[in-house]
Order: structure tokens, then sequence, then C-alpha cells
């Protein structure tokens, strides 16, 4: 399928019937949740209504394609992933995981393509450090949820401040994130350059 052009064209309307059937407005044709997941991988924006209440179901028939492929067995979300996504369901936090989500997403599809290309078929290696770095990284962010929140688990109410161990501890503890971060930067750079 050919790209679109989000901002000329607008995103594609797609209808689900009463029957389960999908219409795709733009190509006047039925299409199946396979042809929308192609489309998602084309970068073609959509949007999906029920074409009985015109209520906007994207969210759930994006999920069903995610659903769909993972019992296909090609698996992408890991099981500690989903049952951590799962109990954000009704915390505190709630509101601030899909922004996080989305940025971090974001940051890893603009990479995408330039690892593919610099580290071929030896991915192995860097992505098992881009997953002990984003492993950190969520610890980092819990750690940092539950000091600005004092209703999150562990958290300290605003008169009570973390003692000065604790405090001197996660700032070192931070400091090494920040120092591997920076080094793993290095190393990837260094690759780049190599390659070019």
């Amino acid at each position: 399928m050919a790209k679109r052009d989000r901002d000329t064209d607008g995103p594609v309307t797609i209808k689900k019937y009463a029957n389960r059937r999908l219409y795709n407005t733009a190509t006047s044709s039925y299409v199946t949740l396979d042809h929308l997941a192609e489309m998602v991988q084309d970068d073609v924006h959509f949007v999906v209504y029920d074409a009985k209440t015109n209520e906007d179901i994207t969210r759930s028939v994006l999920a069903q394609i995610i659903f769909e492929a993972e019992g296909k067995g090609q698996n992408v979300l890991p099981v500690n992933f989903l049952r951590q996504l799962i109990s954000f369901y009704g915390d505190s936090l709630q509101g601030i995981l899909p922004s996080y989500l989305e940025m971090s997403m974001e940051a890893f599809a603009k990479n995408r393509e330039q690892m593919k290309e610099q580290f071929g078929g030896a991915i192995e290696t860097p992505m098992k450090q881009f997953e002990d770095v984003t492993r950190r990284n969520m610890e980092m962010f819990q750690k940092a949820m539950t000091l600005w929140n004092p209703f999150v688990h562990g958290g300290n109410t605003p008169d009570q401040a973390p003692p000065a161990e604790e405090t001197t501890q996660e700032g070192d503890n931070i400091g090494q994130l920040k120092g591997q971060l920076d080094e793993m930067q290095r190393q990837l750079d260094r690759l780049m350059k190599g390659r070019n």
C-alpha cells in the first residue's frame, strides 16, 4: 500500500459494521485486520468508527490487531511488560504512562531503521544493551514518581523528607545511570562512524 500524506489527505475512515466487517471508505472496499496492520506498517493514518453509533473505536481495533499478532506467535510484548502494563490500570500514574510509553516508542522508532542499517545481523548485542537501559529507565521512572507522589506506595509525604542516606544513594544511582547512558551513546556513535 502506498503511504499517504497525513496533512493533505487526512486519516482514512474505516467503518466497522455489526457483522464485524470493516469497510475502507477511501477505497470503497471491505478490509481485514491484516489489511489494517499493513496500513499501520505503511504509515497510513486511519480512524475506525462504529457504523451504527459513530463512536471512535480505533484504540480497540488496534489492540485487536496486536492481540491477533501475538496469538499467531509474533511475540513483541514480553509477559512481564504486559503484567506491568495491567498493573497501571487504576493506578494514580495511569495518566502519565501513555505519554511516557509514546515518547519511548517514538524514540525507538526513529532509531529503528538506522539500527537495522548499522548493525545488520549483529543486532542481538545492542538490543540486549537497549533492554538493560529500558529496564533501568523504567526503574528510574518509578522511583521518580514515588518521590514526587506521596500517594504511591513507598512515597514520602511533603513534610517527610527522604533520609539523607537514601537521597545520596539515589543520586549516585541516577549518576551511574546517566554515565552508562552516555557511554552507550558514545559506543553507538563510534559504531555508526565506523560503518560510514
